[in-house]
This record gives structure tokens, sequence and C-alpha cells, in this order.
């Protein structure tokens, strides 16, 4: 898919920089000083034209963003007007004959229905008003009208027909992209709804009844551990944004720990090692807590001395490394091959999956968990974090209430 649309996008813009250069070149003269010949100036422009209505349309159509970029849409034509519409309305009208929003969108039923475009004749009784043709390309994505670009122009011209078809179709693409943008966010709360839900109802429950056991011999335990649990699950099911830094999920991991250690007391024990120039970095929210619970329930499942767990974090030039490691029962490694590809139920081996996926699509497929493991042999999981990636930028302070 990412593909086809790099080449459509790649294919679209040649065409309407030529385009843009035959229609403006006898309306304003230009310097172009270093920038070559006309038409290589013209590329230029329309490139910087088009780079510029890109990101409204990236955020879907809506009025907003119709408003932003159709100035900018109708400098690519070189028209007199151009016009944004869904199926209902026009969002932004760009340029004159504003007048004319009731008749085009009365002559937009057969184009919005069919995905074809159209051509044809204004009618109007304004004396100023210079527009006497429209011509109309339909924004279609995935075989679905979503709208339409229309251009208006003092005359008939074949030019302006193809280019405007041409204009609607990268528009398209942009919208196209918008939807996988949305399909992806959507994916991610999908799967971060799934991992809060496998926070285990036993761990909820031994929690309390720990707190609830210092309640009578301790009350000022039992009052720290509570606010350990109240704050371990507002960072858990808190409602804004699909990433946090390293160190907020280090800190919903200590907290998580606190409540861990107070139930099995010196059974288990866990080191830190933190390099706190990481610790701005950011990640996917609820990405290192389930692997350090996969940890708790490996190093104390089926075991009666003691288990320890490390966590590190480590400055890796561009990266971040964290690793966490446990002594515990370990894993099959064909079993958990299965579990990261789906193919079987994530029953002892809590959000591994879920964080792999997530992982590879924020950061690619070369950023998944690097696992090892044999039965009885423990578990060493290596999540690597680049310092920097598009698009991933921590929330906000978590508001208290």
């Amino acid at each position: 898919m990412s593909g086809f649309l790099a080449g459509l996008c790649v294919a679209v813009l040649p065409l309407l920089a030529a385009g843009f250069w035959l229609g403006r070149r006898t309306a304003r003269p230009e310097n172009l000083g270093g920038l070559g010949t006309p038409v290589e100036h013209a590329t230029f422009e329309t490139l910087h034209t088009a780079s510029l209505a890109a990101p409204p349309l990236r955020a879907g159509l809506t009025g907003e963003t119709a408003r932003r970029s159709a100035r900018r849409l109708r400098t690519l034509l070189g028209t007199d007007a151009l016009c944004l519409t869904d199926q209902d309305t026009v969002l932004a009208w760009d340029g004159l004959g504003d007048h004319h929003r009731t008749e085009i969108m009365e002559r937009l039923g057969s184009p919005l229905e069919t995905g074809r475009g159209e051509a044809f004749r204004l009618n109007c009784d304004e004396p100023d008003c210079s527009l006497r043709w429209a011509v109309v390309a339909p924004l279609t994505v995935d075989d679905r009208v979503h709208g339409a670009l229309v251009a208006c122009a003092p005359r008939e011209s074949a030019v302006l027909v193809r280019a405007a078809g041409e204009v609607a179709r990268w528009v398209s693409v942009q919208l196209e992209l918008a939807d996988l943008d949305q399909s992806r966010t959507r994916l991610i709360e999908a799967e971060i709804k799934a991992l809060r839900a496998q926070i285990s109802p036993h761990f909820i429950f031994n929690s309390l009844a720990v707190i609830a056991s210092f309640v009578r011999t301790d009350p000022e335990r039992a009052r720290e551990l509570l606010l350990e649990f109240a704050d371990f699950t507002r960072y858990s099911f808190r409602r804004h944004g699909d990433f946090t830094t390293l160190a907020d999920e280090l800190h919903a991991i200590d907290h998580y720990l606190a409540l861990v250690r107070a139930r099995f007391g010196e059974r288990l024990s866990v080191t830190l090692q933190i390099a706190p120039e990481v610790l701005p970095v950011a990640l996917p929210f609820l990405c290192l807590q389930p692997l350090v619970e996969n940890a708790v329930k490996h190093g104390l499942e089926g075991k009666t001395d003691k288990s320890h767990i490390s966590i590190t974090a480590q400055d890796a030039g561009a990266e971040a490394l964290v690793v966490i490691e446990d002594n515990g029962t370990g894993m099959d490694p064909d079993r958990l091959r299965r579990i990261l590809a789906g193919e079987v139920s994530p029953s002892g081996g809590i959000g591994l999956s879920n964080v792999d996926d997530r992982l590879r699509q924020v950061y690619g497929d070369e950023y998944g968990l690097v696992i090892e493991t044999a039965v009885g042999a423990g578990m060493k999981i290596t999540a690597r974090l680049p310092k920097y990636q598009p698009g991933v930028h921590p929330a906000g302070p978590l508001p208290r209430e």
C-alpha cells in the first residue's frame, strides 16, 4: 500500500508542476535566480505548495482541514475559484463566486454517486462574476466517495479538467493516509484496552487483601500501600495519550513492585540500574510494566526459594536499551515463538505479544522484543527504544483529581 501511495504522489506532482507552469508563466514573471529553468522553478513551487497543503488533509476531510488546504489547492491549479465538499455541503470555498455554492451542490449528485468526474456550465446573473465553467473531481478513498474538489474558471479548459482530476487523486491519497493513521490509532487504543484487561484480577484482589491485612497491625503501612495501589491503577487506566516517558513507566513499575514485595516479602528481590539521561525517552504507554509483571509471574511461580528481578535502562547512543531479567522458571522457546506469533493463548506470557506488536508498529520490525529463555533458565527481555521517532511524543503530566 505505501509503495502504491508513494508512486502515485511521484506520478501526480510532475504533471501538476507542468500544468502550474503553463497556467502561471504568462500571469506573472518570476525572478528565477539560481533555481534554474522555468520548468524547474515551477516544479519547486508545486512541490512546496503541495507540502503545505498536505498536513491539514492528513487529519481527514472536515470544514477546518478543507479551509486550511483550499487556497493551496487553488494555487496548484491556478484557477479562479475552488471548493471542497463532503457528501452534503460545501466545506470551504476559496476565490471568486462563492454565491455558486448552492448550484454546485445541486449538480454534485451524479459525481458523488458514481465517483466519476464531470464538467458543466455555470448559470450566473451576477454582472461582476467571471465564473462560467466548473469541473468536478470526486475524492475517493477505498472506492468510497468522501466528497468532491470543484474548480471554477471563466471558460472551458481541457487542461483544467485533467489537472483537477490529478489534484483530486493527490487529495484522495492524503485522505487515505489519514484513514490509515486513524486506523493505526484505533488499533493501538484497542491493544491498550486489551492489555488493561490482562492486568490480573488476582493481582488486584491480592493487593487489596495484603492492604487489608495491615489495616489493624500496621495502619501506616496499609495507608502507604493503598496510595501505591491508587497511583498504579490510576496510571494504568489513564485515558490520554498513546505514549509516555520512560520515567513515568518506571514510576508505575515501582508502585507495582511495592505491592508485590508487600505480598511476597523476602521471597522477591529487585535491583534497578537506570541511567538518568534516558528517563525523558518516549515510548508506547504500558510497554514495560507488562514485561515486569511477566518476570514476577515466572520468577515466583513454581519456586519456593528466593527470586530475583533486575531492571536496567542504559544509554546506547541514539537508543535507550532496557533489559528486564529474572531467574525464574523460564519458558520453552518454541512455545514463546508461538505466543509471539499469536498461535497460542498468551497465558503464561502476560502481554509479551501485545508489547512486541506495538513496538514493531511504532518503530519498525527491527525494534521487536529480543527474548532469551529456556525451561528452568529464567528469562531475559531486551527492548531497544529510539530516543527520537517522528510522531512519538509523550502526553503531558497526568492530571491530579
